[in-house]
Parts: structure tokens; C-alpha cells; sequence
């Protein structure tokens, strides 16, 4: 289940939005599966409704999630295309990220071995 930091400066609704996609980058959602609704998620994670349904809606917008009347909310099966647009947001934040270590004297070193270690925890490609 996702956990939401409630000490940290980064909005509840993005670690929900974030907190899901890590749980099907590491299988314990699986397309098809049901989310809890948006009631039951905000009672299991203390938190307002409205922030639920805000990252809700950012993960239908994305084609994360896909909502269907009157049967709930699941993780969707089908594929997602790649959103250019949204890659490039993401390299302009990675590119700031970069530079933000760099600054604090982040060695290359130490930059591949928080991808690898990201890479490992995540499942993902190991190239």
C-alpha cells in the first residue's frame, strides 16, 4: 500500500500519484487491478478526499488508471504512448536534479550507483 510522508515538503497528492506508479513498476499492481475508490483510499491514507481524486485524475489524464462508471477504478491494461511533451518535462527536471549534485560535489560514481540502485528496487531495465 502506498504510504505518504506527511513530514516532507513534496504535495500528498503527487507522493499518491508517484506511490502508485512504484507499485506497478514493481508488480504489486498488475493492469487490470482494482484501486481502492477514492473514499476508501482517502480513509486508509488519512487523507482529504479531493487530494484522492486530484491524483486520480492526473493518473487517468497519463493513461495510468482508467475509471469505468459504475465498476470502479482500475490500473489500465491497455499501452500508453510515450508523451513526448512529458519527457522532456522529466529531462528538464533531471537536468536540474544533475546540476543541484554537482553542486554539492555528487560525484558521476555516485550518480550511476543511485541509478543502478533505483533501477534494482524498481524492476526495471538494468541497461
Amino acid at each position: 500500500m502506498v504510504t505518504i510522508n506527511k513530514q516532507t515538503n513534496r504535495p500528498f497528492y503527487e507522493q499518491l500519484v508517484i506511490g502508485i506508479k512504484e507499485e506497478i513498476l514493481q508488480g504489486i499492481l498488475q493492469p487490470g487491478d482494482r484501486i481502492p475508490s477514492v473514499r476508501e483510499m482517502a480513509k486508509d491514507l488519512l487523507m482529504n478526499p479531493n487530494t484522492v481524486s486530484k491524483a486520480y485524475k492526473i493518473l487517468e489524464a497519463e493513461q495510468v488508471l482508467v475509471t469505468v462508471k459504475g465498476k470502479g477504478t482500475f490500473v489500465n491494461q491497455g499501452h500508453t504512448t510515450r508523451d513526448e511533451k512529458r519527457i522532456h518535462q522529466l529531462k528538464q527536471q533531471f537536468n536540474v536534479l544533475f546540476i543541484e549534485a554537482k553542486h554539492l560535489q555528487v560525484t558521476n560514481d555516485e550518480i550511476h550507483t543511485w541509478l543502478k540502485e533505483a533501477t534494482q528496487e524498481l524492476g526495471g531495465d538494468q541497461s
